[in-house]
């Protein structure tokens, strides 16, 4: 029995699509956020600026001046997640647990701002690991493979079509979608002249 892979194929990108359809909404929604997360305050604080360029101050004043922030929840370094300094701007940012962001001046150890970041839940979620390891690599990655082979059926279903009329048209012959339509008042006067003369 000859397979038929056009019928076959059909079914995979309409059963893959359906399959993956709920992770990569998950994928698509937290993707377009990342995008925007420089244009999105919502999702990571603006960035700030502080007096000089050069590191001045030390690893426990920028402990002090995070713990004065009680949002933060800081008592000390193990509720601190990373410090992220940005040199040229004169600034650190000292990320909490809580995923609250502090940025402190490098010269003056002053609070320049304090805000919720969303953008590192949003990646976690995006990747599948906010739910769990397992999900990540037994839900989101076959997902994406799923995309893959979603985005090969479709080339090939959208392809196929073409490729068969072109090789089924003779040569210096246009498929006959394409060939221009003639006047109806041409047609009339090529229809009235001897077979054979065009």
């Amino acid at each position: 029995m000859k397979i038929n892979w056009r019928v076959w194929l059909r079914k995979i990108h309409r059963w893959g699509a359906v399959i993956i359809a709920l992770p990569f909404l998950v994928v698509i929604v937290t993707g377009l956020l990342l995008q925007l997360k420089k244009q999105l305050p919502w999702v990571q604080p603006p960035a700030g600026r502080g007096q000089g360029n050069l590191p001045q101050v030390s690893f426990d004043a920028i402990l002090d001046a995070a713990k004065s922030v009680p949002e933060a929840e800081i008592r000390g370094w193990d509720d601190i997640d990373r410090l992220d300094v940005r040199p040229t701007r004169g600034y650190v940012k000292v990320q909490a647990r809580t995923r609250w962001e502090i940025q402190v001046d490098l010269k003056t150890a002053k609070i320049l701002q304090v805000a919720y970041r969303r953008s590192d839940l949003i990646e976690s979620i995006h990747d599948g690991s906010w739910f769990h390891d397992a999900v990540k690599l037994w839900v989101f990655l076959p997902s994406a493979v799923v995309v893959l082979v979603l985005w090969g059926t479709g080339i090939y279903l959208f392809v196929l079509p073409h490729y068969v009329r072109w090789t089924r048209t003779p040569p210096g012959k246009m498929p006959e979608k394409n060939q221009a339509k003639q006047p109806s008042f041409v047609q009339d006067r090529l229809d009235d002249l001897p077979k054979g003369v065009t």
